[in-house]
């Protein structure tokens, strides 16, 4: 059996939004820490658009020229592109900064952190459903 027949692309997605979301909640709790740090700019982790891009060049059977490694062994039906996102930092500063030059609006923030949150719970838990189907399959299989 081929690899991507039990390790789909969908682990591999799930997977990559599960680190991403990390990513993201270190830096949104960073925003929350310096919310009162004279001329801090909030920062987040934007990746919808790249993970969306990797995904259709992963689905329409194109490959990303970017291996992780040089001497690992491409494997047919690994998401490369998948592999080689890690989504880009940016400011994103609130509309009207505060006196000393702080951009933080602690309760946009908090919002922001309860979103990616909920994005994140969700990606764990279908990727445990996921594996649960392979356990399950494995042993209705002996």
């Amino acid at each position: 059996m081929r690899i991507e027949g039990i390790f789909g692309s969908t682990i591999e997605l799930l997977g990559k939004s599960v680190d991403l979301r990390a990513k993201n909640h270190n830096l949104i709790a960073s925003n929350i820490a310096n919310a009162e740090t004279p001329n801090f700019v909030p920062k987040a982790l934007a990746f919808d658009d790249e993970l969306q891009s990797a995904l259709k060049n992963n689905s329409s059977g194109q490959r990303s020229s970017a291996i992780p490694n040089q001497r690992h062994i491409p494997v047919r039906g690994v998401g490369t592109a998948l592999q080689s996102v890690s989504g880009k930092v940016i400011e994103t500063p609130a509309k009207t900064p505060g006196n000393d030059g702080n951009a933080v609006e602690l309760e946009n923030e908090m919002g922001k952190m309860a979103e990616n949150q909920v994005l994140f719970n969700a990606s764990v838990q279908l990727l445990t459903k996921k594996f649960d189907g392979l356990r399950t399959a494995i042993r209705e299989g002996k």
